[in-house]
């Protein structure tokens, strides 16, 4: 794996928008995360690619592809973020220059949603760490919970090292409105669980395993996979004394699509390497008055599977996220009450 530099007072993080914008409404918002980054002692390169949004993206994808390049052959660039998601950062992959992306020094991609697409990429390509973690936009200082207030303090782990954080008390029912507080923060109020598939919610069964993490939005991965843009194997290929601890979180996707998302990836092959699955918070509601939904789709999906599943993870577009490092070598434990996810960069 390579590693990027840990992030330290006075490093570089350029901002651009490879999938959505922020439209004119939500400037506001912007503004002041950009400004908290500053605050939080980082120097911030801001790319054009960013305060417009048409058609879910910032810019045409040739210019946003470019703005990327840029910033990644940059090596006084430390790492690169994005306002936030969207839906079609995919058709920037076969745009960027991957072979001159070999010289140069790895970068902390960082983000999750459609930014998961394009951290996917990276390790499947060229190998490298990369952060699935709160979006920019979400990243105010304001915000007080303990994992997303430490997520730049997880990637301050210098190279060799570990870092431990466990699940959240709580997570958030709905999604905050920065058009029209852009202030807002997290209302945490909802209980969290994560549960292992199979065993009851108030199950106190030990459970432990480790593995090599991978994974991102479900609904872009499942189309990846097999692909040379999600190419699980190459991380095997990198280390094959490991298993692979796999993470999904589905965004958009109803019931039955996502039953048939991770049954394709299964039909696939995708889990036979597999050390565990981390299923994130399920960001779909079920039909009203429909027994089929994302706790069925799951199960139906993949409970033959002879490893550990845990569900409700925190890593979803139902806040607050995990900071979770692609190719990190990480260690999923349950004792008592308290879930543990300690992850190895190494």
């Amino acid at each position: 794996m390579h590693y990027p530099a840990p992030l330290t007072s006075g490093s570089t993080i350029a901002v651009t928008a490879f999938s959505s914008g922020v439209a004119a409404p939500l400037h506001a918002r912007l503004e002041l995360v950009l400004g908290d980054l500053a605050r939080r002692g980082f120097n911030v390169l801001e790319g054009r690619c960013l305060r417009e949004d048409q058609l879910h993206v910032s810019a045409p994808a040739a210019q946003r592809a470019d703005e990327l390049m840029r910033f990644l052959l940059d090596d006084q660039v430390d790492a690169i973020m994005a306002p936030w998601g969207g839906e079609i950062a995919m058709d920037l992959l076969p745009l960027l220059d991957w072979q001159a992306l070999k010289q140069v020094r790895p970068k902390w991609l960082m983000g999750f949603s459609d930014i998961s697409t394009v951290l996917s990429a990276f390790i499947s390509k060229l190998g490298w760490a990369s952060a699935h973690c709160t979006n920019l936009m979400q990243l105010s200082l304001a915000q007080s919970d303990p994992l997303t207030a430490n997520t730049f303090a997880h990637l301050q782990t210098p190279t060799g090292e570990a870092f431990t954080q466990h699940n959240a008390p709580f997570f958030e029912q709905g999604f905050s409105n920065y058009a029209q507080d852009s202030h807002a923060v997290f209302n945490l109020t909802e209980p969290s669980r994560w549960q292992l598939l199979g065993e009851e919610a108030n199950s106190t069964k030990p459970v432990s395993f480790q593995g090599r993490l991978i994974g991102g939005c479900l609904d872009t991965h499942m189309l990846m996979y097999g692909s040379e843009y999600f190419d699980p194997q190459s991380l095997l290929n990198r280390h094959p004394d490991d298993k692979l601890i796999f993470y999904f979180e589905n965004a958009e996707q109803s019931p039955t699509a996502y039953y048939r998302a991770l049954q394709s990836l299964k039909l696939r092959g995708a889990f036979e390497h597999a050390a565990g699955i981390l299923v994130g918070r399920n960001a779909v509601s079920g039909m009203a008055g429909k027994a089929f939904d994302g706790e069925t789709a799951v199960k139906m999906a993949l409970g033959d599977l002879s490893v550990p599943i845990v569900t409700g993870v925190d890593i979803s577009h139902i806040a607050p996220n995990l900071v979770v490092i692609n190719g990190a070598l990480a260690e999923v434990s349950f004792c008592g009450e308290q879930w543990t996810l300690v992850q190895h960069l190494r």
